[in-house]
């Protein structure tokens, strides 16, 4: 088995870079041979690329905020995670003798972190755990190569590539009932992206519903649920933190003017304040004729998770013996539970079907919808689904291949030119 997982992680590992190395020289190409449809990145980054193609849609606002602090209202929209990162990487370059504060050596900087939160192996013991099959895991792994933002994942200072390595270390390290990592995991992942904050329902999941379900009463012992209490609260201070932070910035009674956002809930967000006014997220405020062409774009995806969850949930009466305890008569002659037929149907996988319904109908019905197609390649369920197509529905395994492979390139032609989706 061990020799078996390193030359599988070794072999993930050098797929991995071969196919950043194909999609940045894709991106390259692109952005030397077709015209900008927005020429903004050249005022701010003067030359050709490789530096400037890193400088599209919120790479403006992470450089920005990286370099000046939170300016324009509409910036704290964006966590201070990656920015922070990007000052400390200016910083060590410039010390280096190889950059300075300006707009390239942020970004360069930005990306280069984001290149080495690679999250192959951390996915292949993950689904090594979960399914207890080395060949599984390499085909769940190998998939996830092809995600369908390879630009915003795999090569530009963007938040996910950090939210998604912490993210899969926090649910490795539930997964081990390590707590206490899994918690710093997922709040460091919080730092990133507001939906981390989801993420504690893993430690909340493994500390206190799975000893309920399973009868193991000595692990609900009062110090236990107060440790889970801890544990859980942790990854949500990031967010809290950032709303206290502007709170205390706009909201003084000595303000000369104080905004509607500080008074008009009972709880003052300037996070949900900005969404709302300057993305004008809501429930099914992205559902207008105009948007038809985003919820094209991101079907694909969309429709790829809810497959899964639907097959998982359907299974549910099947799948709840193995997960709760069997209530056996005296004569322990109740007959255990029959064999599941399937890998995909395993008890520990419940949790991540819970998270990934929940994250993918908010992104359905609550936020711009485009955005699954960063969000979504965030789940490791999503690589468990396409193992399960390629094993069972071979000829829609090939297609989710062939869509992810021929969108991934485009998008990342998309990226060097500057055209939505991004």
């Amino acid at each position: 088995m061990q020799s078996t997982t390193t030359r599988h992680v070794r072999t993930l590992l050098t797929l991995s870079v071969v196919v950043r190395l194909a999609f940045w020289t894709l991106v390259l190409i692109s952005a030397y041979l077709l015209p900008l449809f927005d020429a903004s990145p050249g005022i701010w980054i003067s030359g050709t690329p490789p530096s400037s193609v890193l400088l599209r849609w919120d790479a403006f606002h992470f450089a920005h905020i990286a370099r000046e602090g939170y300016v324009y209202e509409h910036e704290w929209a964006f966590f201070n995670g990656l920015p922070l990162l990007m000052r400390i990487s200016a910083h060590l370059q410039a010390l280096t003798g190889f950059g300075s504060n300006d707009w390239a050596t942020l970004l360069r900087g930005g990306a280069g972190m984001a290149i080495l939160c690679d999250s192959t192996h951390v996915l292949y013991h993950l689904s090594l755990h979960h399914f207890r099959s080395p060949s599984l895991a390499f085909l769940s792994t190998a998939l996830s190569v092809f995600s369908s933002s390879p630009a915003a994942l795999k090569l530009a200072p963007y938040n996910e590539p950090f939210f998604t390595y912490l993210s899969y270390r926090g649910m490795l390290a539930c997964a081990r009932s390590k707590w206490a990592a899994a918690s710093v995991c997922f709040a460091l992942a919080s730092m990133f992206r507001s939906n981390g904050i989801f993420l504690s329902g893993f430690i909340l999941w493994g500390m206190l519903v799975t000893p309920f379900l399973t009868g193991q009463k000595d692990l609900l012992t009062p110090r236990c649920l107060l440790k889970c209490v801890l544990l859980t609260a942790l990854p949500l201070i990031p967010f809290i933190h950032h709303n206290i932070i502007a709170y205390l910035r706009f909201c003084k009674p000595s303000a000369t003017r104080i905004p509607d956002w500080c008074t008009s809930n009972m709880i003052p967000s300037i996070y949900s304040h900005v969404q709302s006014k300057y993305w004008n997220v809501g429930f099914l405020r992205y559902w207008t004729v105009s948007n038809i062409p985003n919820f094209m774009f991101a079907l694909p995806a969309l429709l790829h998770v809810f497959a899964f969850c639907w097959f998982y949930l359907s299974n549910l009466p099947a799948i709840i013996p193995h997960i709760a305890p069997r209530i056996r008569s005296k004569n322990n002659d109740v007959p255990p539970p029959p064999q599941l037929d399937s890998p995909f149907l395993s008890p520990s996988l419940l949790p991540h079907v819970l998270h990934a319904l929940a994250l993918t109908s908010i992104l359905t019905f609550n936020a711009h919808v485009q955005i699954s197609l960063r969000l979504l390649p965030s789940l490791p369920l999503t690589y468990w689904a396409a193992a399960r197509l390629m094993l069972d529905l071979p000829k829609w395994g090939k297609a989710w291949v062939t869509w992810s492979v021929l969108w991934g390139a485009l998008s990342c032609v998309l990226w060097a030119v500057f055209l939505p989706p991004a």
